[in-house]
């Protein structure tokens, strides 16, 4: 049987989305006790710091009878210039799967190439696709399904709006963002998801937020940007997502927001504190969310 990878939404296809979905509830309300990971060992690479990331997917290779590998690029040899290709062999041989967590998403598409085991992508900077499966499961909980929703992503076009476009395509909801000039998604995957559902850009949030029944957002500097931080915070500094945003869209609109956020500027404190925000159920939706998908690639 050929391995599996995840490195983008749409390497599942519908039907394995709601299988996922159906296996994450199962295991978050305890009725799977199985352990199909007994014996077997993740390892986890991080390019990037995380806390989400790295307690989800080791926790829940845990609970999966399974083992978790933390190798930063200090403890493994890409961190003094050994060749992925060469990586994703030698790990191949010892592990049972592996999740990477890095910038660019050409070196995860590479380590997947060359390795014989599953490869999950934990963030690129072009997709975080285990952040949005979180999110899209997190709404299906909320609402009872995804089914004719109108997600609204408010701020940068980054690897989080990236995703959510291709969970759009892949899922039939409808997805209006909000950016300014210059931090668009990327036009690509916009464009392949216009076809396939009613995705649009606009530069006013008032316009993405009218009658939403999710707003999401993330912080305006992601990890690499950090010089950007004074340029972008003048740049976004009508989207951020207050009271008065959130009134406008359903009054039985959740707030999403894949964490850390950064309070009083893309996020009012009174939003992610107050009875809309879904950001904590959103966050342990990444154990139950990642354990199903371990399970089915690794297991």
């Amino acid at each position: 049987m050929a391995k599996r990878d995840y490195l983008v939404f749409t390497d599942l296809t519908k039907p394995q989305v709601d299988d996922l979905f159906a296996l994450a509830l199962r295991m978050k309300s305890g009725q799977y006790r199985e352990r199909p990971l007994t014996g077997k060992t993740l390892a986890m690479v991080f390019a990037k710091s995380s806390t989400r990331t790295r307690v989800s997917f080791e926790v829940g290779a845990h609970q999966l009878g399974g083992n978790a590998l933390f190798l930063s690029s200090r403890d493994i040899q890409i961190g003094r210039g050994e060749p992925i290709r060469d990586t994703a062999r030698v790990l191949s041989r010892y592990v049972d799967g592996i999740m990477i967590r890095t910038f660019a998403h050409a070196d995860v598409e590479e380590l997947a190439r060359f390795a014989t085991v599953p490869v999950i992508n934990g963030l690129t900077d072009l997709h975080h696709p285990c952040q949005v499966l979180a999110d899209v499961l997190t709404v299906q909980e909320q609402f009872g399904g995804y089914a004719g929703k109108r997600v609204a992503w408010i701020g940068d076009g980054n690897n989080m709006a990236n995703s959510w476009l291709d969970a759009a395509a892949l899922l039939g909801f409808e997805l209006r963002l909000a950016c300014p000039e210059g931090y668009e998604p990327d036009h690509d995957i916009y464009e392949r998801a216009r076809v396939r559902t009613t995705a649009l850009i606009t530069e006013e949030p008032e316009e993405a937020a009218e009658g939403a029944d999710v707003i999401a957002t993330d912080v305006w500097a992601s990890m690499g940007q950090e010089a950007e931080a004074e340029e972008r915070k003048l740049a976004f500094k009508g989207y951020v997502v207050d009271r008065e945003l959130m009134s406008r869209a359903k009054p039985t609109a959740i707030f999403l927001h894949c964490l850390p956020a950064h309070r009083g500027e893309e996020v009012a404190d009174e939003v992610i504190e107050g009875p809309q925000s879904r950001v904590f159920a959103e966050a342990e939706n990444r154990l139950h969310v990642q354990k199903a998908l371990l399970a089915t690639l690794m297991g």
